[in-house]
């Protein structure tokens, strides 16, 4: 049965038009980016970038720079040709060469993939469980963290399912947004402090250092994955490029004297929402970094163990601003990972039905199965997440995991742009060859980070 409803996620006729000439008039079409930057700002940040700072002090704050920098590349870039072709992340994965019945072989290792990353999520709802014990028990309030989570995950299944959770969203941005300029409050106010920062530590954590990279490894690799522009965003920043219209706006008619114009007007919007979501979150990320290392480092703390993880975090607010600011804190750790974790199943869910039709399962015609199958995905799967988190109640060691996969999806993303750029774009509006050479650093630095993870966590020391 098909639906009379247009297909949100293709090319739709009539709707073509000349993109706006200046950047007042982009700004009015702005948007995709920051539905990402609310996933963004969460999980990554909060736990792997405060603890990687924790345990490597300022030797590692250029790594987090390049983690920030190097990705929204691949993002605007894949976005080129997502504006270009209509095609949402899986279709366009699935036109990569090497099959296997009739399927591109990353998305059968996507599928693959599937459990370790629904463990990163399990420890982002785990984190959130536990920091609302946390906040519970700064009212003389004792709940045990567990519950705290079972209690998030039902409640995160009942909003995603009713499919109307648009409007809390809308309603945690501020909240979200609020926590992250009073982390930057913080970093600012630590210089006021025993903590303060002197400009030659801020020198030599700007020195490549990969002896020290090599005794953190694991937790760098993670904090890769999950900070920044995260494999899982690149992939969900497609929909919603669909979404808002950037590929129905340029037009399918590629004779038109107009479609060259247009079509880079148009990336230029694109490019506008990447590059000022990239600015957020650079400013939302390395504040975290900044408190990780000038603080917690300095206190001998590192985060460890699943209860006391959110309490030892808690110091970077505590130290800067005084004793009140544990209440900021924790309602704010709240807010940002229970956020992430609807942002992230929402942009997920959108990508279910795209594996069954590329699998040949369901038609694409079919729109109210398609609904039908994100809604009862966005249902189930925090129920899932809380389940694995059971077997496994340590929620940093899920966020790690959660990064540690997305860190190896990273170069099938830049190779897979590559690709599609060279074959599948139409060579009027691929990028000059100063972005294609910077894909192609990208492409072979996230390779040999990728061997990094398999080689700490298949066959290396974090086997054990």
């Amino acid at each position: 049965m098909t639906d009379a409803t247009p297909d949100p996620y293709t090319v739709r006729q009539g709707e073509a038009h000349s993109p706006p000439s200046n950047f007042a008039g982009r700004i009015r079409y702005l948007g995709p980016s920051l539905i990402v930057t609310g996933a963004v700002i969460g999980s990554g940040e909060l736990v792997l970038t405060t603890s990687l700072g924790a345990a490597a002090g300022w030797a590692l704050l250029w790594w987090l720079l390049l983690s920030c920098w190097c990705k929204s590349l691949v993002q605007a870039e894949l976005a080129r040709y997502t504006i270009v072709s209509g095609d949402t992340y899986l279709r366009a994965i699935n036109r990569l060469p090497g099959r296997i019945w009739h399927i591109s072989w990353p998305i059968w290792l996507g599928l693959m993939a599937y459990i370790p990353g629904t463990m990163g999520l399990g420890g982002i709802i785990g984190g959130a469980g536990q920091s609302l014990s946390f906040l519970a028990s700064l009212g003389d309030i004792s709940i045990d963290g567990v519950l705290c989570t079972g209690i998030i995950a039902v409640s995160c299944s009942l909003i995603l399912s009713t499919g109307s959770y648009r409007w809390l969203e809308s309603v945690m941005l501020p909240l979200v947004i609020t926590f992250t300029i009073a982390t930057l409050v913080c970093s600012i106010a630590m210089q006021f402090t025993d903590f303060r920062v002197s400009v030659p530590e801020i020198v030599d954590g700007l020195k490549p250092d990969w002896a020290l990279f090599v005794s953190f490894a694991a937790l760098a690799l993670a904090a890769y994955g999950y900070t920044g522009t995260t494999s899982g965003d690149i992939s969900a920043y497609t929909y919603w490029c669909i979404e808002k219209g950037y590929p129905s706006f340029v037009g399918s008619d590629r004779s038109s004297p107009d479609w060259e114009a247009h079509a880079r007007g148009w990336m230029k919007v694109m490019h506008t929402d990447v590059w000022l979501a990239l600015l957020i979150v650079t400013c939302a990320t390395i504040p975290y970094y900044i408190l990780g290392a000038g603080v917690l480092n300095k206190m001998g703390i590192t985060p460890e163990g699943n209860d006391a993880t959110i309490g030892a975090l808690s110091n970077i607010f505590t130290q800067t601003l005084g004793g009140w600011a544990v209440w900021l804190f924790s309602i704010g750790a709240f807010f940002i990972l229970f956020s992430t974790v609807l942002s992230g199943v929402g942009a997920g869910g959108r990508t279910i039905p795209d594996y069954l039709i590329e699998m040949k399962f369901i038609e694409r015609s079919n729109l109210r199965l398609r609904r039908l199958i994100i809604r009862w995905y966005l249902g189930c799967l925090p129920l899932v997440a809380f389940l694995i988190y059971l077997f496994i109640p340590n929620f940093v060691v899920l966020i790690m995991i959660g990064g540690l996969t997305s860190a190896l999806f990273l170069p099938i993303q830049s190779g897979g742009t590559l690709w599609l750029q060279a074959k599948n774009m139409d060579p009027r509006i691929r990028p000059g060859p100063l972005i294609h050479y910077g894909l192609w650093g990208i492409f072979l630095f996230e390779l040999v980070m990728a061997a990094f993870v398999i080689w700490f966590v298949v066959l290396g020391p974090l086997r054990s």
